[in-house]
C-alpha cells in the first residue's frame, strides 16, 4: 500500500514538473491566437458568428488531431531508449534504412526549423504578455519594447545560473496559470453558454464549405493554438510518456479549450474585444496580476524552448552536424541541465533583433508558423519510417496513418506559405542559414577524415616495422587520440620523428559517438592487445552522454590496460586547415568549413582531459 501511494506521489510530482516545462509554449498561445485569427492577422477573418464557431471548432479538432492522436498517441511511443525529439527520431529512422543520406538531410532540416521556431517562441510570447500594459493603461504602449527586451535580457542572462532553483517554482506558476485560463474561459462562457457548440466538428467543415478561401487562409493563424507540440516529444526524456499524457489529457487541454471558448463568446457579445480577447476577459481589477502572470507563463514557455535548443545542439554537436562548443553542467544531479554560452547569447541576439524589427506579436505572428508546421511534416515523414521500418508496420497501414497527418500538417503548412511576403521570410532564412552550417560542417568533417585516412600509414604494418628497427622507449603511458583506429596517428609521427622516442605503452584512441542517448558503463570501452604493449581502446558514447575520457578510461583496468593518471601523456593532433578548389566542395563552404573548424573547442575541453597533461602537435593540411 505504502508503495502504491510512493509511486502515485512520485507521479503526481512528475506530472506537476511536466507542467511547468513542457507546456509552456502551447499555454502561452491563447495571448494571441484568437486576436490574430480575427484582429491583427496579415488575412484576418471578417468576425460573424458562424466564422466564429468555425474557427473554435478548427481550434479544437488541430488540438486533438496535432497533439492528442498524432504527437501523444503515436510520435511519443517512438521513443530512442526513452529520448524523444527531432535528434532522437533522426536517429531511429536512419537505423535500418536505405537512403540515409536523405533522411539525415530531412532530420536535420527539421533541426534547423526548431531552431528558427526557439528564436520566435520567446519574442512572440514575452511581446504579447507584456502588450496588456496597453490595455490596462494605453499611455504605457511606448513602454512595452523596452520591458520586453529587458525581461528577454534577464531571462538568457540567467541561463549559466541553471534551471533547477527557478524550475521548482515553474511547475506551480504554470498550475495557477492553466487554472486562470479555466477560469477565465469559463466566466465568458457563461456570458454565452451557445459558444459550447463549436465543438461539433461540423461547425469546421460547415466553414469550409461556405468560405473555402477564408477558411483555408485563417489555417495559418488557427495553427498558432499547437505551437509547442513538438515540446512533448521533445521533453519525453525528462518526465516520461505518462506524466506528459495526464498532464495534457487531464488539465491542460481541457484549459486552451474553455479559455478560447471563453474568449470567441466575449468578442460575440462585445466585437470591440477582438483587439485583445485574452486580457478583455478578464475582469479590470485583475489585469496588472494577470499581466505579471502571463508573462512569468510567457519567460518559462521561452526558458523550455531554450533548453531545448542547449539539447539539440548538444545532439547535433555529438552527431558531428556542430562543431565543438562548450558545454557547461548547471545542475550537480540532473545530467540534461546544460549551459552553451554559444548557443545562449546567439539566440538571445536573434531575439532581440527580431522583437526590434516586427515591434508587435501581431506583426511576429506572421513569421510565426511556418517552421513550426515545417517541423510538423518533417516529424511525420520520419515517423512513418520508423513505423515501417522498425516497428513492422505494413506500408498500407503506415500509408494510412502517415497520409492522414500529412493531410494536417501540408494543409496548415500551405496555408503559412501565405504569409512568406509579411515576415515568414525570416524563419526560413534563418533555417536556411543554419541548415547550410551544419551540412557544411558534416561534409567537411567527412572529407578531413578521408583525407587524413588516406595519408595515413596502416598501424599494423608500423608496429611490425617498430619491432624490425625499435626506437628508444621511454617510461610512461603516451595516448594517440585519433578517428582513425586502424591508421598511425599524425601525432605519433611527428612525435617519433622529432623526439625520436616511443612511450613503454602506447596507446591509440578512438572516440565514437552512437545514434542512441546513452552507453552502459559495461559497453563504453573496448581494448585491443596489439603487439609490442601497443593498444587499440575505443570509447563509445551516446548522443546524450556526458564526455569525459579520464572518468572512462579507467574503465580499461577492467579490460587488462592500467593506465596511471599521473603517468600518462594525451597526444593529440592540430591540423591548419588550407582550402583549395576542388568538385567536392565549393570553395566559399571550404572557407566556412575552416572557419566553423578554427572556432571549435578544444579537444582538451570536450574530453575533459587535464591541461598539463596534453601536448598538441601540429601538421598542415590541404583539402
Amino acid at each position: 500500500m505504502s508503495s502504491a501511494s510512493g509511486s502515485n506521489t512520485n507521479r503526481a510530482a512528475l506530472t506537476l514538473a511536466a507542467l511547468g516545462v513542457v507546456f509552456g509554449d502551447i499555454g502561452t498561445s491563447p495571448l494571441y491566437t484568437i486576436k490574430e485569427v480575427f484582429s491583427v492577422g496579415v488575412h484576418p477573418v471578417p468576425l460573424t458568428e458562424t466564422n466564429m464557431f468555425g474557427i473554435l471548432s478548427l481550434i479544437v479538432w488541430a488540438l486533438i488531431m496535432v497533439v492528442s492522436v498524432k504527437y501523444v498517441a503515436f510520435i511519443m511511443r517512438a521513443d530512442n531508449r526513452g529520448e524523444g525529439g527531432i535528434m532522437a527520431l533522426l536517429a531511429l529512422a536512419s537505423r535500418k534504412a536505405k537512403k540515409q543520406r536523405n533522411i539525415m538531410l530531412l532530420g536535420i532540416l527539421g533541426a534547423c526549423m526548431f531552431y528558427a521556431d526557439g528564436i520566435i517562441t520567446p519574442a512572440i510570447s514575452v511581446l504579447s504578455a507584456v502588450e496588456g500594459l496597453e490595455v490596462s493603461a494605453p499611455i504605457l504602449h511606448p513602454l512595452i519594447l523596452p520591458i520586453t527586451l529587458a525581461v528577454l535580457f534577464v531571462l538568457f542572462w540567467a541561463q549559466n545560473k541553471g534551471t533547477a532553483l527557478v524550475g521548482a517554482f515553474f511547475g506551480p506558476i504554470m498550475l495557477v496559470w492553466f487554472s486562470t485560463l479555466a477560469i477565465l474561459g469559463i466566466h465568458g462562457i457563461m456570458q454565452y453558454p451557445p459558444i459550447l457548440n463549436a465543438l461539433n466538428p461540423i461547425y469546421a467543415i460547415h466553414f469550409f464549405q461556405l468560405s473555402p478561401w477564408i477558411a483555408f487562409v485563417a489555417l495559418g493563424a488557427v495553427v498558432l493554438a499547437v505551437t509547442g507540440a513538438e515540446a512533448l516529444y521533445a521533453d519525453m526524456g525528462h518526465f516520461g510518456r505518462f506524466p506528459i499524457r495526464m498532464a495534457w489529457f487531464g488539465f491542460v487541454l481541457p484549459a486552451l479549450i474553455l479559455n478560447y471558448f471563453g474568449q470567441g463568446a466575449l468578442v460575440l457579445k462585445n466585437p470591440a474585444a477582438v483587439k485583445n480577447p485574452f486580457y478583455l476577459l478578464a475582469p479590470e481589477w485583475m489585469l496588472f496580476p494577470l499581466i505579471i502572470l502571463a508573462t512569468l507563463a510567457a519567460v518559462i514557455a521561452s526558458q523550455a524552448v531554450i533548453t531545448g535548443a542547449f539539447s539539440v545542439s548538444r545532439q547535433a554537436l555529438q552527431l558531428g552536424f556542430l562543431p565543438r562548443m562548450h558545454v557547461s553542467h548547471t545542475s550537480e544531479s540532473q545530467q540534461g541541465q546544460i549551459y552553451m554560452p554559444r548557443v545562449n547569447w546567439g539566440l538571445m541576439v536573434a531575439v532581440m533583433v527580431l522583437v526590434i524589427g516586427f515591434g508587435s506579436s501581431g506583426n511576429l505572428a506572421a513569421a510565426y508558423g511556418i517552421a513550426v508546421t515545417g517541423d510538423m511534416v518533417i516529424t511525420t515523414l520520419l515517423a512513418g519510417i520508423v513505423f515501417h521500418n522498425l516497428w513492422g508496420w505494413s506500408k498500407l497501414r503506415t500509408g494510412a496513418l502517415v497520409a492522414l497527418f500529412l493531410t494536417v500538417d501540408i494543409a496548415f503548412f500551405s496555408a503559412n506559405v501565405l504569409k512568406i511576403p509579411d515576415g515568414g521570410w525570416v524563419p526560413l532564412i534563418i533555417g536556411v542559414v543554419i541548415f547550410t552550417l551544419m551540412i557544411t560542417w558534416k561534409t567537411g568533417r567527412n572529407m578531413l577524415y578521408k583525407h587524413l585516412k588516406n595519408e595515413a600509414m596502416a598501424l599494423d604494418p608500423f608496429i611490425e616495422a617498430i619491432s624490425a628497427h625499435p626506437p628508444m622507449r621511454v617510461a610512461g603511458t603516451a595516448l594517440f587520440m585519433t578517428p582513425n583506429p586502424d591508421g598511425v596517428p599524425h601525432a605519433m609521427l611527428h612525435n617519433l620523428k622529432h623526439n625520436k622516442v616511443l612511450h613503454e605503452k602506447v596507446v591509440i584512441l578512438t572516440v565514437k559517438f552512437l545514434d542512441f542517448p546513452r552507453t552502459l558503463p559495461s559497453d563504453r570501452v573496448s581494448v585491443e592487445v596489439l603487439p609490442h604493449e601497443f593498444y587499440r581502446v575505443t570509447v563509445q558514447y551516446g548522443f546524450k552522454d556526458e564526455p569525459d575520457l579520464p572518468r572512462d578510461l579507467a574503465l580499461c583496468a577492467e579490460k587488462g590496460l592500467v593506465l596511471e593518471e599521473m603517468d600518462t601523456s594525451y597526444f593529440i593532433g592540430k591540423e591548419i586547415l588550407i582550402a583549395h578548389e576542388s568538385p567536392e566542395m565549393a570553395y566559399w563552404r571550404k572557407k566556412i568549413f575552416i572557419g566553423l573548424f578554427r572556432s571549435a573547442e578544444t579537444i582538451t575541453n570536450q574530453f575533459k582531459l587535464p591541461p598539463n597533461r596534453v601536448v598538441e602537435l601540429g601538421t598542415q593540411v590541404t583539402f
